[in-house]
């Protein structure tokens, strides 16, 4: 066997890994669906598709989870129904399947997705710990996922994605974010980076590191079910993840800012992982005709 016949044998190794973990069982019938021929709501030029097409997201979903966790009630919401803890994979899978379907499949299966999601959030009610109700169909809370996603995944792509957005593309990608978040009933969604800038800081005053986000932190920074061999990889996507939040954010979760080690360390190694990651499930080029 020559080099490049062993290196991509890794690669397909590799690849076919994170993808079934990431994708599940049920993995290759979604793939087959995604790519079925048919209506999209995004082009293939739309920032959206760079963005969550890009290994970056490994990152940035792990920034999202972090930063969704510091509105009490979201977190409330997440303690009591998602099963974070018992079934995170089932989670992971679950929500890679719907960023695939919406942003790259076609319209009517991206509407179905969607539906589905909604009539779980009608299903999800509760007290949080400090007393207030809560509803996962509460378009305020609605609005504070879609924004955490949404800065989370563009922070994430701009230090580590591979060809990282102008302003432009920056804007165009909160837009065609709000598209699916108008259709998850979040009202007015932002349309522009600087429309979220200032979403993400009127939420400020209502966010706090409640015992419950601090103990979702641990467990998805520190004890994650991974094998043994996962985990050094994974150490390196979660500081990475850390690095991204803002000190206010850090700060309630018990999070070090560590601006030397972060600079130094983290964010290269973080690049690194992610190349990997990209070289791994990106199909290798054909060989030249002979």
């Amino acid at each position: 066997m020559n080099a490049s016949s062993a290196a991509d044998l890794v690669r397909d190794r590799l690849g076919g890994a994170i993808f079934a973990r990431v994708a599940g069982p049920q993995g290759p019938q979604r793939r087959q669906l995604i790519s079925a021929p048919g209506e999209r709501w995004f082009a293939e030029d739309r920032p959206i598709r760079r963005v969550h097409g890009d290994s970056a997201m490994f990152i940035g979903g792990i920034t999202a989870l972090l930063l969704q966790s510091l509105h009490p009630l979201a977190m409330a919401a997440v303690a009591g129904h998602s099963g974070y803890r018992g079934d995170p994979w089932g989670r992971l899978q679950r929500t890679s399947y719907f960023l695939a379907v919406t942003t790259f499949g076609r319209t009517s299966d991206a509407r179905e997705a969607i539906g589905r999601v909604r009539a779980i959030h009608h299903k999800i009610t509760g007290t949080a710990p400090d007393g207030r109700p809560y509803a996962a169909s509460d378009p305020h809370l609605l609005t504070w996922v879609h924004i955490a996603e949404a800065d989370s995944f563009l922070r994430a792509h701009a230090r580590f994605g591979a060809h990282p957005l102008d302003q432009a593309g920056r804007d165009g990608y909160v837009a065609d974010l709000a598209r699916i978040g108008a259709e998850l009933g979040v009202p007015d969604p932002p349309r522009t980076e600087a429309e979220l800038s200032a979403r993400i800081a009127s939420y400020r005053g209502e966010l706090a590191g409640t015992a419950q986000a601090r103990e979702a932190a641990r467990f998805l920074l520190l004890t994650p079910p991974l094998p043994a061999a996962a985990r050094p990889p994974y150490t390196v996507l979660a500081a990475a993840a850390v690095s991204l939040l803002p000190g206010w954010a850090r700060r309630p979760l018990r999070l070090p800012r560590l601006p030397v080690t972060e600079a130094t360390l983290i964010r290269p190694a973080g690049h690194a992982l992610v190349h990997a990651i990209r070289w791994a499930i990106t199909p290798p080029p054909p060989a030249p005709a002979s």
